[in-house]
């Protein structure tokens, strides 16, 4: 069977039940559907990807957030970020956030991996995890020692990069960054081409690649529009779903395991709605708790994003191409660093948040850059203020919460703002536009909290570890239960310096081989 229609396309069980469909759930999937005929359910709740001529064409990426395929999830106000509400986009849809992000493929730093391992993650260094990054990929360029060919996620480089993408690279050379040929290669820093899930101008997401190819599988079953609301338990084991089909709860077994791949957000919120979290939490909720791990919710990390640096064109930006960037900058915001901290990329029109937006003018031809900082440490979490599936809930990345964050991010600013002035873009820069000139120190920092965003790589809130706060052990098994597992960005103990999608897709692969004991 493919796709299941109704209840009555349902089995009472399967030997495997995959809840999500995205970046770790596709992949989750279809790995297990190629072993030795086990039956698999994937649940997604949001509807299928197939013939969204939105999500296909990368150019539109942008107006899929707070649309019907985005879950419409709000970072909660502080004081750091000037009292503002941040959205964070999370894809409700087949292929999940990799249906409607920006594509970029990029796995950061090796230390990023190692640092899991050191804190207790063990078995997750960079050369562990390589040959299942390798495995994930089909790079334009072949295989080599760090890239993968023949996997299910096509990379791609621009074919004809944008002028303001060329700009960017050209003019980081000016100032002293190297040009390097591919960010996931022997090393991240330097002014590059962005690799991207793009294909032949198509949009290349985790349905696409991992699902679309299987999903006559008569052992692997899809339904779309089913809404995981319950786990249910017999002692210490996981052996059931309830989700609604059509409105109606239905409860689903899994004979083998269940695997939980709704992200960062869901995840931890259907955990603690089945009675796993902390006591006090649940009992706040007046949920019963069916097995104590404090850490559920907690260790929220984001990557603060500054959107963004706006700059008058003197010609006209023409049709978007690629994603509506295409080069991307990865350096160092202290020369004592061990990796780089600091990152940018290149947007082929405006781009500001509403705060700056509502009050400046980006009217006319304008182009961006948008600074970010991926090295980041301040870190948040996630709490229930209902015990239904769909109740209230709070986001807290506390963005700007460390000072060294903010410090960061003003050297990232102060070096964008030399980029529009280097001979690359000499014929591109017309001016400033937001800000509406140079800032001191004191105005980049009010301007940094006013346009404070997010990179959309919410992860860590069921961390993977040994330490009393972590959720799952280094196999991805919840600690303390048996017949449940994670497999998405809710398990990475330390935000990587990077967008999510592939190490996302990386833990799904070793995810699989963990169940399938190949790991």
């Amino acid at each position: 069977m493919a796709y299941a229609r109704s209840a009555a396309d349902l089995k009472p069980a399967y030997d495997y039940v995959v809840i999500g469909g995205g970046s770790g759930g596709a992949v989750v999937a279809r790995r297990l559907s190629e072993a030795g005929g086990a039956t698999v359910l994937l649940i997604e709740a949001g509807p299928s990807d197939r013939g969204v001529a939105s999500i296909a064409d990368p150019t539109q990426w942008v107006s899929l957030t707070r649309g019907p395929y985005d879950w419409g999830y709000d970072y909660a106000p502080t004081a750091h970020v000037n009292g503002r509400t941040i959205g964070i986009p999370r894809g409700k849809v087949l292929g999940g956030s990799s249906a409607i992000n920006a594509m970029m493929w990029y796995r950061g730093h090796p230390r990023d991996y190692d640092a899991w391992d050191a804190a207790g993650a063990k078995g997750w260094s960079f050369r562990d995890c390589l040959p299942y990054f390798k495995r994930c990929e089909d790079w334009e360029d072949g295989e080599t020692e760090f890239r993968g060919a023949g996997g299910p996620l096509r990379i791609e480089r621009s074919r004809d990069p944008h002028p303001v993408a060329r700009a960017m690279i050209d003019g980081a050379v000016e100032l002293g960054m190297p040009r390097i040929d591919d960010p996931n290669g022997a090393t991240n820093e330097g002014a590059t081409l962005s690799n991207f899930n793009i294909a032949s101008g198509t949009r290349w997401s985790a349905a696409r690649g991992c699902l679309w190819p299987v999903e006559n599988r008569a052992n692997l079953t899809i339904l779309t529009q089913s809404l995981a609301i319950g786990l249910g338990f017999e002692g210490s084991r996981c052996v059931s779903v309830r989700h609604l089909v059509d409105g109606v709860p239905v409860e689903t077994r899994a004979d083998g395991e269940v695997i939980l791949a709704l992200g960062a957000i869901d995840t931890p919120r259907l955990m603690m709605l089945s009675g796993i979290g902390d006591p006090e939490e649940l009992k706040r909720l007046d949920i019963a708790t069916h097995l104590a791990l404090p850490g559920v919710g907690r260790n929220l990390q984001d990557h603060p994003l500054v959107r963004a640096v706006n700059f008058r064109a003197k010609v006209p930006m023409g049709a978007p191409r690629d994603n509506g960037g295409g080069s991307m900058l990865n350096w160092k915001s202290r020369a004592d660093l061990p990796a780089p901290d600091l990152h940018a990329f290149c947007i082929q029109s405006r781009s500001a948040v509403p705060e700056i937006a509502n009050t400046h003018d980006l009217s006319g031809d304008v182009f961006a850059l948008a600074p970010g900082l991926m090295g980041s440490k301040s870190i948040g979490y996630l709490r229930l203020h209902e015990a239904s599936p769909m109740g209230r809930i709070e986001i807290q990345p506390n963005y700007l919460v460390e000072q060294a964050d903010l410090d960061a991010l003003v050297t990232g600013v102060d070096f964008v703002m030399d980029l529009a002035g280097t001979a690359a873009f000499a014929d591109l820069f017309a001016g400033h536009a937001a800000p509406t000139r140079r800032l001191n120190r004191a105005e980049t920092v009010d301007f940094i909290r006013n346009a404070c965003s997010t990179f959309f790589h919410t992860c860590g809130t069921a961390k993977m570890g040994a330490d009393a706060e972590a959720v799952v052990d280094a196999e991805l098994k919840v600690h303390g239960m048996d017949g449940l597992r994670v497999a998405d960005a809710s398990v990475i103990p330390i935000i990587p310096s990077c967008n999510t999608h592939a190490p996302v897709t990386m833990i799904a692969e070793r995810a699989a081989d963990f169940i399938l004991g190949a790991g």
